[in-house]
């Protein structure tokens, strides 16, 4: 795969929302506004980009047994610096984003990308992988949280929007209309990539603990057996 690739990857072909369905719960709850969304998004990317520099430069020398620890404390220090800084220049999307910016901490986005990429790959590829990954984890948010709050709010970023604002349905800023939203979206995304995006089966298992447990490997036999 070529560095292009690895980069341009995460917008469509493996967008982590709308193809993987990861990071569902952050992705519904804070997209009612688009501002909340871009915040989520930003700060999301940042932990993503941290976390995989550094796995990639400790990969040799983290072992392997004790790796997912490692990867909790280096993942959760990314994510309580970006709470931080988000909580010391931009207080009010502090207040917004609430509980759910401490809890990028435990995105599962960042964890498959720390264990399916960055452990096996360079910084610079790990960096890029990171980008787009965040830049389409952005971009659903992004492109979820616009539709509901034009048609539930009738603002964008907190404009109004003509013809909107007088006649919103309330019910798109509701748990159901964020559903709604969220399916319609991956319909679309299934329909530009006519259905090639990628799907669990191509996904590369290799070298994850946890394979033989969900079929994807068979369990290596003992030689007793």
């Amino acid at each position: 795969m070529s560095r292009l690739s690895t980069l341009l990857n995460g917008l469509i072909k493996q967008n982590p929302v709308l193809v993987l369905v990861l990071g569902i719960c952050p992705a519904l709850a804070v997209s009612t506004q688009a501002l909340n969304a871009l915040g989520m998004g930003l700060a999301t990317t940042f932990v993503l980009t941290g976390s995989n520099i550094v796995i990639a430069l400790l990969r040799k020398a983290i072992p392997d047994r004790v790796r997912l620890p490692c990867y909790i404390v280096l993942i959760a220090g990314f994510a309580t610096l970006a709470a931080m800084i988000v909580e010391a220049y931009a207080y009010p999307l502090y207040l917004s984003l609430g509980i759910y910016l401490p809890l990028i901490a435990v995105n599962c986005i960042i964890f498959a990308r720390a264990e399916m990429f960055a452990k096996k790959n360079t910084v610079i590829n790990s960096a890029l992988d990171a980008i787009g990954m965040g830049a389409g984890f952005t971009l659903a948010l992004l492109v979820i949280a616009s539709i509901r709050e034009i048609f539930g709010s009738g603002t964008w970023f907190g404009i109004k929007v003509p013809l909107f604002i007088d006649h919103n349905i309330e019910a798109f800023v509701l748990a159901p209309g964020g559903f709604v939203v969220f399916g319609l979206l991956m319909a679309l995304v299934n329909k530009i990539s006519g259905g090639k995006a990628v799907k669990v089966n191509d996904l590369d298992c290799t070298g994850c603990s946890y394979a033989a447990a969900c079929g994807k490997i068979a369990p290596v036999k003992k030689e007793s057996d």
